[in-house]
């Protein structure tokens, strides 16, 4: 069965929500790099650029969020996050794969930022991102169309 994704944008309403999701998908990675897991340091990642974020939906239940800036030639990656239960059936490669199609189409690059110690970087390097850079925590990661 194809699980229909829908997308809305993310209201002040929702930020118990993004806690409780913030909570249970970075705590671990935060932890293990040694960075903040306070309330206050999740609800200062889930406000930045707050604009910008879309409760991800299925069935009408939100199961996760996307944060993405398109600028001119880059799609910004800001966080991608699938509720553990919904993890490890596609949902995220399927939402990857949706923004690596738009960046080929529209000739941009994304680029994203993910802690070294998160998986995600696996399936980040699976659909085709590359390690450009690194700070002491994270990866700078790019895709970029071949001939781009």
């Amino acid at each position: 069965m194809i699980l229909e994704i829908k997308y809305r944008p993310a209201l002040k309403s929702d930020q118990e929500f993004l806690l409780d999701l913030r909570i249970q998908t970075m705590n671990a990675h935060l932890t293990a790099s040694s960075l903040p897991v306070s309330d206050e340091a999740h609800l200062q990642r889930i406000n930045y650029q707050f604009e910008q974020a879309l409760i991800i939906e299925i069935d009408k239940r939100a199961i996760g969020l996307l944060k993405i800036v398109r600028q001119a030639d880059n799609i910004e990656l800001i966080q991608i996050q699938i509720a553990v239960t919904y993890q490890g059936k596609g949902i995220g490669r399927r939402i990857l794969n949706d923004l690596i199609e738009e960046a080929i189409e529209s000739e941009k690059t994304i680029t994203l930022s993910v802690l070294k110690t998160n998986k995600a970087k696996n399936l980040y390097s699976n659909v085709g991102f590359k390690i450009v850079d690194e700070t002491e925590s994270a990866y700078l990661m790019l895709f970029k169309k071949p001939n781009i």
